[in-house]
């Protein structure tokens, strides 16, 4: 695996005479390089003859680095080929995966949802572990075929054994998104209203306010708004998962993502890296939403990480020894409470924050990191009635959720079909001809963006939102209403305390 393309490695077996070894060559890793001891015991106790003579493997091409345990079934097939225990002919235009246990077992390995798209796409078949079904199961690739051991797939090639098929194979496509579950809100019209705009747009929201006010509820209720994935879109995620070592689920395979990871995350969690070049939480994130909970308490450093995938919508991971992209098109859902304390907004507790304190809390968050989050709203704490009087309105609580999921997604079709992208997603020269302002539109702005001093970048992401507004209400143009509303979405009033 390159990121998530799979790239083809030939496994070249010779046997010569010598004192008897097994050695492996081609920029093998220490998983690679134990494979050898794996093989050995896989062969013997498979009731097969492990050559006494000197195996020389080669993995080719010789300047890519090999990572993993997926290669241990084709170095034992090429052992038991090249001494002639099997005649592997059969197998020429067959790719194999599978990592061996001690006993022959095949165990299941990672990234084979990309594997078999690379397969499929050379016109190959791909032999892969039994474990991997559920997986394979989404690709529609009719050459795919399962083994469980080492001594099924040799009679297999010897004798035309029949090996197993993935389940769900065909049809996989004709699957649709598991059932929204969404959570029950009570009060909160500005965060109801602003999720439902992050929603419609792909665009970036902040929310801040006190404890147990429903951030968390509505950040997953937003990914709840948004509507199933595309065919491509759905294998692009998988393979990303399959990248994981959680394998993917059927049954959420059209889910758009929902990441949420701890506060205490690191930089290489967040963006991907480490010895294999995995991918991130904005990876895994792709096409979906990212939740940071407690936004202020991730470390400065790791949030400013964000900056570039939130703007390219892809992440490059770079080492001594690699330069790996990944796609991380996601959108970003913060929460945060006002202070440390939490109760600094909220009018019947008493923020026990110092000023410096509060100002080293605020501090947290970077300027260009703000710039690149176009809704940022407050949200109020709720009161007693607000909280224990059930009202009319809590029964048909997640029926309007439902309605505004429909809107959401006849507003994501109009934007697909007059830009073939999401607002959120409109480069500088786009949102000049998509988001077009009258003259007294672009007067008031510019009006307001010095008094607020609004950088270049927050000016084309007010107008995204505005452009979103208006699709919301079916407007051909944006009107001052709408534009009025995006700006207001971006006042953070307790930054100014």
């Amino acid at each position: 695996m390159v990121g998530i393309d799979s790239r083809e490695v030939v496994v070249e077996t010779h046997l010569s005479n010598g004192l008897p070894g097994l050695a492996i060559v081609g920029m093998p890793e220490t998983a690679v390089r134990e494979s050898k001891e794996r093989v050995r015991s896989a062969i013997i106790n498979s009731g097969l003859e492990f050559p006494a003579r000197r195996i020389t493997v080669n993995l080719a091409p010789a300047d890519l680095p090999k990572a993993g345990g997926q290669y241990d079934l084709a170095i034992a097939l090429g052992i038991l080929g090249a001494s002639d225990q099997l005649e592997l002919e059969s197998l020429r235009h067959t790719e194999i995966l599978g990592e061996l246990a001690l006993d022959g077992e095949i165990r299941q390995v990672q990234g084979v949802i990309a594997a078999a798209l690379a397969a499929g796409s050379a016109s190959r078949c791909l032999i892969a572990p039994a474990s991997n079904g559920a997986e394979l199961g989404l690709v529609s690739h009719s050459g795919i075929q399962l083994a469980a051991s080492l001594l099924q797939l040799v009679d297999y090639v010897k004798n035309g054994a029949q090996l197993g098929f993935p389940r769900a194979q065909q049809g996989a496509h004709n699957r649709h998104r598991s059932t929204p579950s969404f959570q029950l809100v009570r009060g909160q019209p500005l965060g109801i209203r602003a999720v439902t705009i992050a929603a419609a747009g792909s665009h970036n929201l902040l929310m801040i306010g006190p404890p147990g006010c429903g951030k968390s509820m509505l950040a997953h209720n937003c990914a709840q708004l948004l509507p199933p994935l595309s065919e491509p879109d759905a294998m692009k995620v998988a393979c990303i998962r399959s990248l994981s070592p959680n394998a993917s689920d059927v049954a959420t395979l059209f889910d758009p993502p929902f990441r949420n990871p701890h506060h205490s995350a690191t930089s290489v969690a967040l963006t991907g890296g480490g010895n294999r070049a995995m991918p991130g939480e904005v990876s895994l994130a792709h096409l979906g939403v990212l939740f940071l909970d407690e936004f202020a308490e991730f470390k400065p450093g790791v949030l400013d990480s964000l900056r570039e995938p939130m703007e390219a919508g892809e992440i490059t991971v770079t080492r001594a020894n690699y330069r790996v992209k990944y796609p991380a098109r996601f959108q970003l859902v913060a929460a945060m409470n006002p202070c440390p304390c939490g109760y600094s907004s909220d009018p019947k507790r008493q923020c026990r924050c110092a000023p410096t304190r509060l100002q080293h809390y605020q501090r947290r968050l970077s300027g260009p990191l703000l710039d690149r989050i176009d809704l940022q709203v407050e949200l109020p704490a709720l009161s007693s009635a607000e909280l224990l009087d059930a009202s009319e309105e809590d029964y048909d609580a997640v029926a309007r959720w439902r309605q505004a999921q429909k809107q959401v997604k006849a507003c994501r079709l109009l934007q697909l079909e007059r830009g073939g992208k999401l607002n959120s997603a409109l480069r500088a020269e786009e949102v000049e001809t998509l988001c077009r302002l009258s003259h007294k539109q672009r007067r008031q702005l510019g009006k307001i963006m010095d008094e607020l001093g609004l950088s270049a970048r927050a000016l084309h992401r007010i107008q995204r939102v505005a452009r979103t507004l208006a699709d919301l209400d079916a407007q051909p143009d944006i009107r001052e209403a709408h534009l009025l509303e995006a700006i207001t979405m971006r006042r953070l009033q307790f930054l100014k305390r």
